[in-house]
């Protein structure tokens, strides 16, 4: 069987350059600040970052004294994130789990889903099931933060088709929204080296409402949407979609 687009290695590969650009890896160190400070977080905090990739922010938490666990599926990323906090003298857990099945019960005083990374999944059952690991894995008081597009930006700014150049590698993106608003299917196309590679990506999409219902649905209490990392509103001008929940 086919793997799912999300644990193709060769697509984490191909768009590594545009994903984790150096400005994005930049971008990480203004994010963490910006999300310490609108929960009011303190060194010596345990911090759940799952899924992290490379581990662009869990490293920065444990730069600023945080005791993190980052938790990808990707072997390659944590195989990165691990070298990296050794090259800094870091002290980060990295861990090649499956997010719908890493649990550690009342251990962490926040976790953290980035970047657009619930919703891979064929299954609604599936994000809920990321949500409860989240929650089982928070001590009470502790807080869950994740940051998607959400559907009212994605309908302000979507654009059909897109395409981006680095380093003499070329992605062209094509978008359709699907199922009624509850998807959107996209077509990346990578050329390098006279190469093309092209795949298929799926994502679930949630409106601020149909996101803040699902933490709820979890347990958490006290859900608050923002439009930013900085905690502005989820209005008009927002960027992204920021929810975060309490854990009673």
């Amino acid at each position: 069987m086919k793997p799912a687009w999300y644990e193709d290695e060769s697509f984490w590969k191909e768009t590594a350059s545009f994903q984790f650009s150096e400005r994005a890896w930049l971008a990480a160190k203004e994010q963490v600040e910006a999300i310490i400070k609108l929960l009011g977080l303190l060194p010596g905090m345990r911090v759940l970052d799952m899924p992290c990739g490379p581990g662009r922010h869990a490293l920065e938490f444990a730069r600023r004294g945080f005791q993190v666990t980052g938790v990808d599926l990707n072997p390659s990323f944590i195989a990165q994130a691990k070298e990296r906090a050794e090259k800094e003298g870091l002290s980060a857990e990295f861990l090649r789990e499956d997010m719908r099945k890493f649990r550690r019960e009342n251990f962490y005083d926040l976790g953290l889903n980035l970047f657009t990374s619930l919703g891979y999944f064929e299954s609604p059952a599936e994000d809920k099931r990321v949500l409860e690991n989240f929650f089982v894995s928070l001590r009470p008081g502790g807080f869950v933060l994740v940051d998607v597009r959400g559907k009212e930006t994605l309908a302000r700014d979507f654009r059909p088709k897109d395409w981006q150049e680095q380093e003499g590698t070329l992605l062209l993106e094509e978008r359709e929204i699907i199922e009624s608003w509850s998807r959107i299917r996209s077509r990346w196309i990578v050329i390098k080296d006279a190469e093309r590679k092209e795949f298929i990506l799926t994502l679930r999409l949630y409106s601020g409402v149909e996101l803040r219902t699902l933490l709820e649905e979890v347990g958490f209490e006290e859900v608050k949407l923002y439009g930013d990392f900085s905690g502005n509103p989820y209005g008009p001008e927002a960027r992204r979609l920021v929810a975060v929940g309490r854990k009673p």
